[in-house]
């Protein structure tokens, strides 16, 4: 097993059973208690775990996994590596839907600013981004702005996003499961986004790889919906092919 597999399998024990010990994973990976440690210690660089005496918990349980607000969530070359890779899917879009989080800033500043583009986002650091932008026009949805996510939301963002049909929808997720789809752990945020998939002619979901096998309580697209998936590389290649089978190209980068 390689690493970034083992984690991601740690990972999902954690979530799954709420906690974890360092010496029940060494014996089930047939691996170094040390090798845990790092394991552990990398995972909880990326905001998933919390150390804790002899092992680990998770940040959330795969049954209520929030987003990291944007103040406090890894800025990695791997979320910079997703964002330039899925707007080289960008094409002929001429209207976009860029999601909340850090990925969706990230996008928001990858967009080209050569050509005339409309932008219609929840996020409000997405649309900071896009301030200096001249040929960009960004359209910010109304509502309730979250303080976790720095995004509106409500029924306010969901009744203006019926006005809208974009070409290209950037879409992030708490968890992705090839049998429950696409899920988060905020029922408005669900709600937002499966407005958007379902105004929207193309959908590109953009995750870290550790998302994979999680699941949220509140589902808003099937894997089918998406067009194509970026993700980090550390998504094993065999998860890769199945999840390419349900529909959408998978790039891990």
């Amino acid at each position: 097993m390689q690493a970034e597999e083992r984690r991601l399998s740690i990972l999902n024990a954690a979530r799954s059973a709420g906690t974890v010990a360092v010496t029940d994973l060494a014996w089930r990976f047939k691996v170094a208690k040390e090798t845990v440690r790092r394991d552990l210690a990398l995972l909880e660089k990326e905001g998933l775990i919390r150390r804790t005496h002899g092992g680990a918990r998770p940040v959330e349980s795969t049954r209520f996994m929030a987003s990291p607000p944007p103040s406090v969530a890894p800025h990695t070359p791997a979320r910079a590596r997703i964002a330039t890779a899925a707007v080289g899917l960008l094409g002929e879009a001429g209207t976009v839907f860029v999601d909340e989080g850090l990925t969706g800033q990230l996008i928001a500043r990858a967009l080209p600013r050569d050509r005339d583009l409309t932008v219609v986002t929840a996020s409000l650091a997405a649309a900071h981004a896009l301030g200096d932008a001249g040929r960009i026009t960004v359209l910010l949805l109304g509502g309730q702005v979250r303080h976790t996510t720095l995004a509106t939301g409500g029924r306010e963002a969901v009744r203006m996003l019926r006005g809208f049909v974009t070409d290209l929808a950037y879409l992030s997720a708490d968890g992705v499961s090839r049998d429950r789809g696409l899920t988060v752990s905020d029922p408005a945020v669900a709600a937002l986004k499966t407005q958007v998939v379902r105004g929207s002619r193309r959908r590109v979901l953009t995750v870290a790889h550790l998302a994979f096998g999680g699941l949220g309580p509140c589902r808003f697209a099937g894997v089918h919906d998406m067009e194509a998936i970026v993700t980090t590389a550390g998504l094993p290649p065999v998860e890769a092919q199945r999840y390419a089978l349900l529909g959408p190209r998978v790039l891990s980068v």
